[in-house]
């Protein structure tokens, strides 16, 4: 059956790169069925992106979700947390995203869950939940919420890994490129990968936080009605706690890596800076020594060989001799 995609037009005075617009599914044995905002059944994925002030208030009518957990993951500054309130439970995590100009950065993903379904929440189009429609639906089940909840969390922490992965052999040809010629261009996007990279770090440790409370939280007697961990979750929650757990340290390793590359291209190009110093240094004071002579023997006084009809010769051989003698001294205290 079609995935059908609603595109509503938002009623709002700021402009969005995106269109709004939600989806909402319900997995059956043939695949995926849509459903209408109004006629809502029980185990439904509601996953809305970049929606309008007034969508919020239909959807939240409709779900009975709060307008906060609704809201939360609008923010792009909200930190990773998990909050639970009467029937429902919001877990706000920070999921890899890639601009369009190929600098990667993070995003809140709000995933509130209900007695009657689950809700995802973005502000932007994700990798994550994208990776979740008809091409796949027979992998995982809009009713089996805490199964499918865990299966979002893998995927980010999948996602999280391929990025770094990328990020790993981006610096290496960097990396390669650098040791050539150094180039402003190069050094700017290794500065971006090292921001991506913190990023990448920030939030990392901030899910992981969170993957501690949920921990918890499924032995808590308010949310095991929401939360039911079966047995058969157990192993995709160690997975999912396994590759979390494997992101944060190949993100803190390389960006040790990274920051210690900077620090040596810094390193080389101020020595390379003090070489071209000492090098126009010694030049200087190579073309130094004839303007000196020249500029004695061409004062209005008498002096040396001036009646002299070699004179002009001697004081060029001589010029030549002490710049080449002093060259020489130079290049032997490796000025050149």
């Amino acid at each position: 059956m079609t995935q059908t995609v609603l595109y509503i037009t938002p009623d709002r005075k700021e402009e969005r790169r995106n269109p709004t617009m939600y989806k909402i599914l319900k997995s059956t044995d043939q695949g995926l069925d849509e459903l209408e905002l109004e006629h809502l059944e029980k185990g439904y994925w509601l996953d809305i992106v970049a929606p309008s002030v007034e969508e919020l208030q239909e959807i939240a009518a409709a779900t009975k979700i709060q307008m906060d957990f609704l809201s939360a993951a609008l923010d792009e500054e909200e930190k990773s947390r998990i909050e639970v309130e009467d029937d429902q439970i919001l877990i706000l995590v920070d999921i890899p995203f890639l601009r369009s100009n190929k600098d990667y950065d993070t995003l809140p993903l709000g995933i509130v869950v209900t007695e009657e379904g689950i809700a995802t929440i973005c502000l932007e189009p994700n990798a994550v939940t994208a990776d979740f429609g008809t091409h796949n639906s027979k992998m995982f089940s809009t009713f089996k919420k805490t199964r499918f909840l865990f299966q979002i969390l893998y995927k980010s922490a999948t996602l999280y890994l391929k990025y770094i992965r990328i990020i790993i052999r981006r610096t290496d040809e960097l990396e390669i490129h650098l040791r050539q010629s150094m180039e402003n261009s190069e050094l700017f996007n290794l500065l971006d990968l090292q921001k991506s990279l913190t990023y990448f770090s920030t939030s990392l440790r901030s899910n992981s936080i969170v993957l501690e409370r949920l921990l918890r939280l499924r032995n808590a007697t308010q949310s095991q009605h929401l939360i039911k961990v079966y047995e058969e979750d157990e192993d995709l929650l160690d997975d999912v706690i396994i590759e979390y757990k494997q992101a944060v340290e190949m993100v803190e390793m390389y960006s040790h890596i990274l920051n210690s590359m900077m620090e040596v291209f810094a390193s080389i190009i101020s020595n390379n800076l003090n070489l071209v110093m000492k090098f126009l240094a010694s030049v200087t004071i190579i073309l130094a020594i004839p303007t000196l002579i020249s500029g004695l023997w061409g004062m209005n006084v008498p002096v040396p060989f001036a009646e002299n009809p070699f004179g002009f010769l001697i004081v060029i051989s001589l010029a030549a001799c002490i710049a080449i003698g002093t060259a020489f001294l130079l290049w032997k205290k490796r000025m050149f």
